[in-house]
């Protein structure tokens, strides 16, 4: 092979070895940000969970409360008539 054909066949290998690298980087990059993600969904999962929790109790004790409270009980619309 003439000096020539080597160089362009070693600037080719250079530049598809930079390509492999950039594209291995770029995988690596998104393979991170995936599990940054994954990470937040499950915090976010738990963090529903308990807010859910604590919504239901919170609706009990209103329930409770109210339940409790002559100005939320039912009237008898039939015996105020007479």
């Amino acid at each position: 092979m003439m000096n020539s054909d080597m160089d362009a066949l070693e600037v080719e290998n250079q530049v598809e070895l930079e390509e492999k690298t950039r594209l291995i980087n770029q995988v690596l990059e998104l393979q991170h940000t995936l599990e940054d993600l994954s990470a937040r969904v499950d915090a976010v999962k738990e963090e529903n969970l308990k807010l859910k929790s604590e919504n239901q109790v919170l609706g009990q004790y209103i329930e409770n409360l109210m339940s409790a409270s002559s100005v939320f009980q039912t009237t008898d619309t039939k015996s105020k008539r007479k």
